[in-house]
């Protein structure tokens, strides 16, 4: 399986497994489960086919790991948009979080921290690297500094998919650390 066929059954997946599941005739159930089979049916059934084996290619070779499969179910393993409950129990986060924006939405960030926008919760990564690599996505990286003890100490509640990006309600401006736009080697094109 190529890469551009990779990216494309990832993106699907991702759609109809996190936002739009109705769009094709899906029902996912509330843990966020659907069955593979009826998946790609439903998929076929609208104009996208795919295989169990291309399934499981992307599942296996997705880098953030954005899927779970458990015996004969899938579901996306975190950013849902539609109501489901991953079933994630609290958990202690480490002292500091981090998260990936870019420089027109600090304003925003400042005024009212980080909400989960579409989502159901704030994305949160263990390191810099990957904060680094999610706002890239969007533009030129800035990475937040989420003082995730404090707001453990103050109350709030974390969980960790699993695929390990830590999540939470919404992080308040006072628990974040704001850093410079991430620049580009010299040389390097941006």
């Amino acid at each position: 399986m190529d890469e551009r066929r990779t990216v494309k059954v990832s993106k699907y997946l991702s759609k109809h497994l996190r936002h739009q599941p109705e769009r094709i005739g899906l029902r996912l159930d509330a843990g966020g489960w659907v069955e593979i089979d009826a998946l790609i049916a439903a998929a076929g059934a609208h104009g996208f086919r795919f295989t169990r084996e291309e399934l499981d290619h992307v599942v296996a070779a997705n880098d953030k790991q954005r899927f779970a499969v458990d015996g004969t179910r899938i579901r996306a393993s975190q950013g849902h948009s539609v109501e489901v409950d991953l079933g994630l129990p609290p958990a202690t986060p480490p002292p500091f979080l981090y998260h990936g924006t870019v420089a027109r939405s600090l304003d925003a960030i400042r005024a009212g921290g980080l909400r989960p926008m579409s989502r159901h919760d704030v994305h949160l990564s263990a390191d810099r690297e990957t904060a680094t690599r999610v706002g890239a996505r969007r533009g030129r990286p800035v990475v937040l500094t989420v003082d995730a003890a404090a707001m453990h100490r103050d109350g709030h509640v974390f969980h960790v998919s699993a695929n390990g990006v830590w999540l939470t309600r919404t992080v308040p401006a006072r628990y974040l650390r704001f850093s410079e736009p991430h620049r580009q080697p010299a040389g390097r094109p941006s």
